[in-house]
């Protein structure tokens, strides 16, 4: 088992696995129709204060990450981390994000957060 990242707007690749959209908004630019993914959970994702708080500047990294792992505590996001932990115990699983930064986003996070979970 093994959980990935990988941008939305990447083509999918055979080692993907469950393909998981873990944004809370829609990726500009991208129709639903052109996107390859399994499922949406926008649960998964860091709430719309965290996001604007953080602005991808990788100097909040640390504090980001700790702020969102507390937010994954609340009941609907805790749902959708056992969801992932589901999906995860079944086969290889890649979250998938809209960010241009592919070191400081919510998908790396959340990663992190289920490995040692």
């Amino acid at each position: 088992m093994a959980i990935r990242t990988k941008r939305l707007y990447d083509p999918p690749e055979r080692g993907d696995g469950r393909r998981v959209l873990v944004d809370r908004l829609w990726p500009r630019g991208m129709k639903k129709s052109d996107a390859s993914f399994d499922e949406w959970l926008r649960d998964a994702a860091p709430s719309t204060e965290l996001r604007r708080w953080f602005a991808h500047d990788a100097a909040k990294w640390d504090e980001f990450r700790r702020r969102y792992a507390k937010e994954l505590e609340a009941p609907a996001a805790r749902a959708a981390v056992e969801r992932l932990k589901e999906f995860a115990a079944r086969g290889d699983v890649t979250l998938l994000y809209s960010a241009r930064d592919e070191e400081h986003n919510n998908a790396a996070a959340l990663r992190d957060y289920l490995e040692h979970f």
